[in-house]
C-alpha cells in the first residue's frame, strides 16, 4: 500500500484528465534541508582538516555531486518530471565535473 503524500511515483489525474505527480511530503524536504546543511558544513570544514592533495579534492567533488543531485531531484522537481529532462540536466553535471577534473589535473601535471 502506498501513501500518496510520500510516494513520488504515484500519479493523480485531475478532472481534465491531465496527470500530475504528487510531490514529497514536507518532512522529506526538511530532512533534505538538514542533510544539505550538514554536507555544506562538511565542505567548509574539509579544507581545514585535510592537507593539500588527492584527499582534499575527491571528497569535495563527491559532496558537490550529491548536493547537486539532491537539489535538482527534489527542489527543482526533476524527480517528478520526465526522465529526458533528468538526463539532460545530469549530462550537464557530468560535463561540468569532467571539465573541472581535467582542469585540476592539468594544473597538477603542469604545476601551474
Amino acid at each position: 500500500m502506498s501513501d500518496v503524500a510520500t510516494d513520488p511515483s504515484v500519479s493523480v489525474a485531475d478532472a481534465e484528465g491531465e496527470v500530475h505527480h504528487e510531490h514529497a511530503s514536507d518532512l522529506i524536504y526538511i530532512k533534505l534541508a538538514v542533510l544539505l546543511a550538514v554536507l555544506t558544513a562538511a565542505e567548509v570544514a574539509w579544507p581545514y582538516l585535510i592537507e593539500d592533495g588527492p584527499f582534499l579534492m575527491w571528497p569535495l567533488l563527491v559532496m558537490m555531486v550529491v548536493k547537486f543531485v539532491l537539489i535538482a531531484a527534489y527542489f527543482m522537481h526533476l524527480k517528478f518530471d520526465s526522465k529526458i529532462l533528468t538526463r539532460i540536466f545530469y549530462s550537464g553535471l557530468l560535463l561540468a565535473v569532467s571539465v573541472y577534473v581535467v582542469a585540476l589535473l592539468t594544473m597538477h601535471v603542469f604545476d601551474v
